[in-house]
């Protein structure tokens, strides 16, 4: 396998890959993509990629199981969902991925966890092992445990964080809308943005929120955050819609594609 993408059609050769999907693409009526993106996940794994899936939706999967009919406000309830909700989340994935004979393993990272050198490196010891027993890791934020004062606030930044842990060759965010827009594609005058040049600050671009509003917590600006972050440590980053994800790791022209700085000579 490759270990160099310089483009999206480089993806189907990456030796590592890290997939974010959001809440609202795997709970609630969207529950059922679970099965779509796990068929995209295989087929890669399949190819011979090592694949990383970060993965949100505890909290918004656990919501049901509480009796409660939206996101809940307060720390407590939050981390009870969470509890809940990873638990099932977890056997959603790991049900799907039965019929390709993988084996997922369940890794919950806080902030501080990344931030700890002993800890940084014990995750990423973990995750490697994991690759390379062909186990595909789902990472995740570690709600049951986090307080206000060290989430990620996103599991985008988890995922570029990911990314740079394990030194992997691109980063997919997966999302409710197809790619980034010069503003929220809803409003007149959206255009599509196909490619983000590395020193390109985007300043002529208006954020609006992307996901299920009550469900999940990033946006626009939370994603290109990432996507920077992830770029700025060579790895080249994919916005696409999770309906695309198949066609996304199949190299497809679609989405917006950041470009991963050089390295130095």
């Amino acid at each position: 396998m490759s270990s160099v993408v310089t483009s999206r059609a480089g993806i189907p050769h990456a030796r590592r890959i890290v997939v974010k999907v959001g809440s609202s693409s795997v709970s609630g009526e969207n529950v059922g993509q679970i099965g779509a993106l796990v068929d995209a996940l295989a087929a890669a794994h399949g190819r011979g990629s090592e694949v990383i899936l970060v993965s949100s939706g505890a909290i918004a999967t656990g919501i049901p199981y509480l009796n409660l009919d939206a996101r809940p406000t307060d720390l407590a309830t939050q981390q009870a969902a969470a509890a809940v909700g990873q638990n099932v989340l977890i056997f959603r994935y790991q049900e799907s991925l039965d019929r390709y004979r993988i084996v997922a393993g369940q890794i919950l990272l806080t902030a501080g966890d990344m931030e700890n050198p002993t800890h940084r490196s014990n995750a990423q010891r973990a995750m490697e092992r994991l690759l390379g027993l062909r186990i595909l890791p789902i990472v995740n934020e570690n709600d049951t445990v986090a307080t206000q004062e060290i989430r990620f606030g996103d599991n985008d930044r988890l995922a570029a964080l990911v990314s740079v842990l394990v030194r992997a060759d691109v980063l997919v965010l997966l999302s409710d809308i197809d790619a980034l827009y010069t503003r929220p594609p809803a409003e007149p005058g959206a255009l599509k943005i196909e490619t983000v040049p590395f020193d390109d600050d985007l300043g002529g671009v208006t954020f609006g929120d992307i996901g299920a509003a009550g469900v999940g917590t990033g946006g626009a600006g939370t994603k290109v955050a990432a996507a920077k972050l992830a770029a700025a440590s060579g790895i080249p980053t994919l916005l696409a819609a999770t309906g695309s994800v198949a066609e996304a790791l199949a190299g497809a022209e679609l989405g917006t594609w950041f470009e991963a700085a050089q390295p130095a000579e």
